[in-house]
């Protein structure tokens, strides 16, 4: 279901939700009954969470401008934060050589 947003003209906006796809130019007004016209608005990014919207924030602005860094990222401390776990290796390249 997607939520589409009209305009009548004498009580205002609205929003009607409907199937995806199935939104028609003008509907009936439910407060007065009057013809209401289809408007498009931005979709409500706003409303997402903060994390993600600083991750795309981030990612926007280095599209273009990469971040300069002055050092390496410094080295976790011993038992804070999970480290990776090695991968598994199959036992059947057990026996090639390594590099």
């Amino acid at each position: 279901m997607a939520m589409y947003g009209y305009q009548c003209d004498l009580d205002g906006p609205f929003d009607v939700t409907q199937p995806i796809g199935s939104a028609v130019p003008t509907i009936s007004c439910p407060t007065c009954g009057g013809p209401a016209a289809r408007v498009f608005t931005a979709p409500m990014l706003g409303l997402a969470n903060r994390q993600r919207m600083a991750v795309l924030d981030r990612a926007e602005a280095s599209r273009s401008e990469p971040s300069v860094v002055s050092s390496p990222p410094s080295r976790p401390r011993p038992g804070r934060g999970r480290a990776a776990a090695a991968p598994r290796l199959d036992p059947r390249t057990s026996t090639l050589p390594r590099p």
